[in-house]
């Protein structure tokens, strides 16, 4: 695998256009009851046509057997090695918002969560309460004062919510306190070296006052802190790629990740018609589309395997508006996988398909987990899909003599 540098030395510009489609979690499990995932119970006519036309294969986002936060599975659809430029999820739901972050702040991403008398988790995102609600409790919240550090508390979306510290002596080295399952006690927040014993500490506090704050608060009655970060500097896709890149996505962590690495923001509704519509009004502006789409993950987080189902039909169904427009090349694949059966992310490699005029075709006839574990693609790592993508738009030179 060449790094960055070495492909920013093999890359060249060039009118074709590429258009990456992330379904957010978009891998499954099969049903017991029909021994079919998600994907392959959804009707995807428009998904098998692209299959047939194009070469499949399944990816591995970070490798076999790991788990991928949404972060790092961005980044290596991106081209970036997760393993290598690690990005903490607070400033992603920082620069998602357009939050003013200054020198040295540290970011965190929060979600309001539902604990029980026992002071155990029983719903880690408070029943994804309304965007105004937060906003009220992120008001309440922000009455927080402790010595230390100034805390600034921000909505983003649903049950998320950001908060900031900000201050002398602050870094991003602690841990979370989100335990990520429920039945469980919210944890504290542990420094992982003696820099990050401040932000640990005053996180903490902030928790324990957080949580008195929202006594009487329901659903969402604590919080759950998590990607304690600073800003970090990563080269750029217009710079290693040579690529004019655009990013539509109504969520806003995935926006921030997509102005991390240099991708212009479109304006964009929340439906997946309105995003695919957006390509369509700034297609001849940019050579790089990412188009992001939430609510595969959401409806698999929340173990609703026909609600999963009906957003891929929807997506299928809306396919045209993207494949009319003949880009160059047209990618369709997930960050990784949320299967319902699960109710949470998983290790299981997602389903891809590279559709080109120069790919080699195979013989997979349809978009699915199986399918396209047979597919000429095989089954290979996330980080190489940009390479690909650049190699089939006919934006990579030859490497070496």
């Amino acid at each position: 695998m060449l790094s960055l540098e070495q492909l920013k030395e093999i890359t060249r510009q060039s009118d074709s256009k590429i258009v990456l489609l992330v379904i957010d979690g978009l891998g499954g499990l099969p049903r017991p009851e029909t021994g079919r995932t998600e994907l392959e119970t959804a009707h995807t006519p428009n998904l098998a046509e692209l299959a047939s036309k194009g070469t499949c294969g399944l990816t591995d986002l970070v490798s076999p057997g790991i788990t991928p936060g949404s972060a790092p599975g961005h980044l290596a659809l991106f081209g970036y090695d997760p393993t290598k430029f690690i990005v903490g999820r607070g400033i992603l739901e920082a620069l998602g918002i357009d939050f003013d972050l200054k020198k040295g702040d540290v970011a965190a991403r929060g979600n309001l969560c539902t604990i029980d008398e026992k002071g155990l988790v029983t719903d880690r995102r408070a029943g994804r309460i309304s965007t105004e609600e937060n906003a009220k409790l992120c008001k309440k919240l922000n009455n927080i004062k402790l010595d230390g550090a100034q805390f600034i508390v921000a909505p983003v979306k649903e049950h998320r919510f950001l908060l900031v510290l900000r201050g002398e002596g602050l870094t991003g080295d602690a841990s979370d306190s989100d335990p990520e399952q429920v039945g469980v006690a919210p944890l504290n927040v542990v420094a992982h070296s003696s820099k990050g014993k401040k932000t640990a500490k005053l996180a903490n506090e902030f928790a324990a006052k957080a949580k008195a704050l929202l006594a009487d608060s329901h659903p969402a009655n604590m919080v759950l802190l998590r990607g304690f970060s600073r800003h970090p500097n990563l080269p750029t896709m217009n710079v290693i790629f040579k690529l004019n890149p655009a990013a539509i996505a109504a969520y806003p962590m995935y926006r921030g990740l997509a102005k991390l690495v240099g991708m212009k923001l479109l304006d964009t509704g929340a439906t997946i018609e309105q995003e695919f519509d957006a390509l369509a009004k700034h297609y001849t502006e940019h050579d790089f589309f990412f188009i992001h789409i939430k609510r595969t993950d959401s409806t698999g987080e929340d173990g609703n395997f026909d609600a999963k189902v009906q957003t891929l039909e929807e997506i299928d169904r809306l396919l045209p508006k993207i494949t009319s427009l003949n880009p160059d090349v047209l990618i369709v694949t997930g960050d990784h996988s949320t299967p319902a059966m699960l109710k949470g992310h998983s290790w299981h490699p997602v389903p891809l398909v590279l559709c080109s005029k120069w790919c080699r075709t195979d013989h997979v006839r349809e978009f699915g987990e199986t399918a396209c574990a047979s597919g000429g693609l095989g089954r290979f790592p996330a980080v190489e899909v940009m390479p690909l993508a650049m190699a089939n738009a006919l934006k990579l030179t030859k490497f070496g003599a």
